[in-house]
């Protein structure tokens, strides 16, 4: 059996890993295993560690966390389509052979600009309560995957492209499409089959974002 990550930048493929080692580090370091430059991530910040046919991943106690399908972990054991994220980046873990990635649409956390790295404060969470909510991934590569949208801004987009805006706030979640004067891209993101616009709109269990074909149901997980 094949095990790997691909590292993705915003769904842009920047490069395959096999996971084929007792141990696997991941940080901004030289050093590591997996070496990212990203000042979000941590000089040493997470641990793949292969026990038998399980593969587990660890968090060493960084300020920005380690994200696995949105949400925090300690240590976890991973299962195939786990989407890992960690600083602006993310990997997905494949466990199954025959089964090709291709990138897709993606949702992504945005960290906390002010937040420090290198130190062992906790990650707090100002909306510590509220209902919580999460983008379930109906089709492509990581069908029926569950990502949990803790943080106040999370991002989805298509093949590296930003294309819309999802916030949490107090009264709850909202959507909006992303607008850049950059963008050259004539996708139209969808909500429930009507396209999006910039005004940002409440979602509503179970409605559904569409992007180029790909969908992912907004449900609640709390």
């Amino acid at each position: 059996m094949t095990v790997k990550l691909i590292m993705t930048l915003d769904g842009a493929i920047i490069r395959e890993y096999p996971v084929n080692k007792d141990s696997i580090s991941i940080g901004r370091r030289n050093g590591n295993d997996i070496q990212v430059n990203d000042m979000t991530i941590s000089g040493r910040h997470a641990l793949l560690t292969n026990i038998g046919n399980d593969t587990f991943i660890e968090d060493l106690r960084t300020t920005n966390g380690t994200l696995v399908n949105g949400n925090y972990i300690n240590k976890l054991l991973l299962m195939h389509g786990d989407i890992i994220q960690i600083g602006s980046h993310q990997f997905t873990y494949f466990s199954e052979d025959n089964v090709e990635y291709e990138p897709t649409m993606f949702i992504k956390a945005e960290m906390d600009e002010t937040r420090m790295i290198d130190t062992n404060n906790p990650v707090s969470d100002d909306l510590k309560g509220m209902p919580l909510g999460a983008a379930k991934l109906l089709n492509g590569p990581c069908a029926n995957v569950v990502m949990e949208m803790r943080k106040p801004h999370n991002t989805i987009g298509f093949k590296g492209k930003k294309m819309a805006t999802i916030a949490r706030d107090s009264e709850g979640y909202s959507i909006s499409a992303y607008h850049s004067k950059r963008s050259s891209s004539n996708i139209i993101p969808l909500i429930n089959g009507a396209p999006l616009a910039t005004d940002s709109e409440k979602l509503h269990e179970h409605d559904i974002i569409e992007i180029a074909g790909f969908q992912m149901e907004f449900i609640h997980v709390s």
